[in-house]
């Protein structure tokens, strides 16, 4: 069952704009009920600041039970509440970290050249694996999500930095959850940055590409040469 469910994690890709090698790679993890074409858009809006980053956006592992509606998720929501949100994203961790280290090893790279970003479940992943993962990312950013198991962060390593962007109207994801995670990252000893921005809901914008490329461009310490 394992080795099917990992073979799932696939996505689509966008190899370094400068046609070098890669020297770091972003990894996207939609939301509940998307796939990864649709945030790979995110990749292209920062390949010219990261122009040697490749960029993969892996398509969940489940299809959503409704066969109508379409679309993946990364573990089932039924009771919407935050037991769920860790035990699930507890259960799909595993086929995530094995992904992960395929594509670090595909492009001879490590997690210092790392970096994960997700959006709604895809931040909640973002979170559960990238403050779990044996060597510390060079960052995590979470877009309009929470932080599963927010009481339960002993052991997670403290060394990635992580970007949390949320929409004050967001009415899926409320906004205080993102307030939460900073707090609970903060005592955990996580260096933290909070964003929450005024008339957007549950969605990333402008604002929030901008953040996030500059975010990644400090913690890759790619320099600006314009």
């Amino acid at each position: 069952m394992s080795a099917s469910f990992s073979s799932l994690l696939d996505g689509p890709r966008l190899a370094p704009a400068s046609d070098n090698p890669a020297r770091q790679l972003v990894v996207i993890l939609h939301g509940y009920g998307a796939d990864g074409p649709d945030l790979i858009d995110l990749g292209r809006a920062w390949q010219g600041q990261l122009p040697d980053a490749a960029f993969v956006a892996p398509n969940a592992p489940e299809y959503l039970p409704f066969e109508a509606l379409g679309g993946r998720q990364w573990f089932a929501l039924q009771e919407r509440d935050l037991n769920e949100y860790r035990l699930g994203a507890q259960a799909a961790q595993p086929a995530l970290d094995r992904f992960l280290d395929d594509e670090l090893s595909r492009l001879s790279l490590d997690d210092s050249s790392l970096a994960l970003v997700g959006f709604s479940q895809g931040a909640m992943m973002t979170f559960q694996c990238g403050l779990r993962r044996p060597s510390p990312p060079a960052a995590l950013i979470g877009y309009s999500g929470l932080l599963p198991g927010a009481s339960q962060l002993d052991g997670i390593n403290t060394q990635s930095p992580v970007l949390i962007v949320h929409g004050q109207e967001d009415d899926v994801v409320a906004s205080y959850h993102a307030e939460a995670a900073q707090q609970a990252l903060d005592e955990a000893g996580v260096s933290s940055s909070l964003h929450l921005l005024s008339g957007l809901g549950h969605s990333i914008d402008e604002r929030g590409m901008v953040l996030g490329g500059r975010f990644l461009e400090k913690a890759f310490a790619i320099t600006r040469t314009t």
